[in-house]
Parts: C-alpha cells; sequence; structure tokens
C-alpha cells in the first residue's frame, strides 16, 4: 500500500509541472490572440450594372481573430450586407447569397508574425468559402503594428468571380428583378481591418 502511494506521488510530481506548463502555454496562446474590431473595420465592394454605373456596398457585422503566429481567420455575415437600399439588400440576402443555406463567408491565410511596432506590405494566398464553395484568393494589403493593435488595409482590391463560387445564377436573378441589361459577375472587394487586444 505504501508502495502504490509514494508511486502515486511521484507520478503527480512528475505531471504537475507538466500540466501548469501546458495550461500557461494555451493561456498565453489565447492572450496573444487579436480580435476585429467591427465597428472600426470595413468590407465593401462593388457592383456593375448597365457596364458603367458602380455601387458600392458594404458588411455591417464582420468578425475575425488574428494569432500570434499570423493565423488569421475573418468571418463575414452575409445577412448584414448594406446597399443603402432596402429591396436591394433583401433580394441579395435571398437571391444572391441565399443566406439560409450560407449564412456566412469564411476567409483564412497564415501571414508573417509582425512583433515589432512597423508596417509591411504582404501579398498573400488566403481561401475563402463563400456560397458552399472553397477558392483561393490573393491578398493584397498594407500592414501597421501600433502596439497591441493591428491595421490591414487593401492596397489592391480581391476581384471575386461570382461564376467560380456559384453566384452567377443569383446574379441573373438580380439582374431580371431589377430590370436590368447587365450586372458584372467580376466583384472588386476591399477592406480596412483593424485588430485590437
Amino acid at each position: 500500500m505504501s508502495y502504490k502511494c509514494t508511486l502515486l506521488r511521484t507520478l503527480l510530481r512528475t505531471l504537475l509541472p507538466i500540466t501548469t506548463a501546458i495550461a500557461m502555454l494555451t493561456s498565453s496562446i489565447v492572450y496573444a490572440d487579436i480580435a476585429l474590431d467591427n465597428d472600426q473595420s470595413t468590407v465593401s465592394f462593388v457592383s456593375i450594372k448597365k457596364g458603367t454605373a458602380g455601387e458600392a456596398h458594404t458588411f455591417k457585422k464582420v468578425s475575425g481573430l488574428l494569432s500570434d503566429s499570423g493565423e488569421l481567420k475573418i468571418v463575414i455575415d452575409l445577412a448584414s450586407v448594406d446597399t443603402k437600399v432596402e429591396i436591394r439588400d433583401t433580394r441579395m440576402k435571398r437571391d444572391l447569397f441565399e443566406t439560409s443555406k450560407f449564412a456566412e463567408a469564411t476567409l483564412t491565410a497564415k501571414v508573417d508574425a509582425m512583433t515589432e511596432d512597423g508596417v509591411k506590405n504582404i501579398s498573400t494566398d488566403a481561401t475563402l468559402d463563400l456560397h458552399g464553395v472553397s477558392k483561393t484568393v490573393l491578398v493584397h494589403a498594407t500592414v501597421v503594428k501600433n502596439g497591441d493593435s493591428i491595421v490591414a488595409t487593401s492596397t489592391k482590391p480581391i476581384i471575386i468571380d461570382a461564376a467560380a463560387f456559384g453566384l452567377d445564377g443569383g446574379i441573373a436573378k438580380l439582374k431580371e428583378l431589377a430590370k436590368l441589361p447587365s450586372i458584372a459577375t467580376a466583384v472588386p472587394v476591399n477592406f480596412v481591418l483593424v485588430f485590437s487586444k
């Protein structure tokens, strides 16, 4: 019995530092993640109708995390689309994005971690999950780190090919409903993303 107790105490003494180290490491990783500030961030896109008429739209709800190791995840609530025209918002949600089935768009990427304050221009591949389709898109941005805050601003728009994400049918429906001769299927997207602890 005393042998078993001694063995148990030895195991506890051995495991305690390990579990403490794991807990500290996990805590530091969680603390190192910085969250996107929705109020300060903007994700916008431009639609082109009738060949030449461009209109800018935004999403009002965007969330995300950037880890200390550079793992980036951005989630866009597609039902938060804001075109400043209520009937157009409704049609986009229902007929284009089909938010009842595809509520969110998600962009993930691995970026170089910035350990010191400064400015960096980046070009990186990212994975965009939209409308049930996952594709690689190229992201160009200027990243500014200042203390616990990071701001990433697109330097070139991300061009989304609506047909590649199965959205061309929705665009055709919007064109029909609005009685338009054309709506472009190439959609430029720009962003300003503000992260802070």
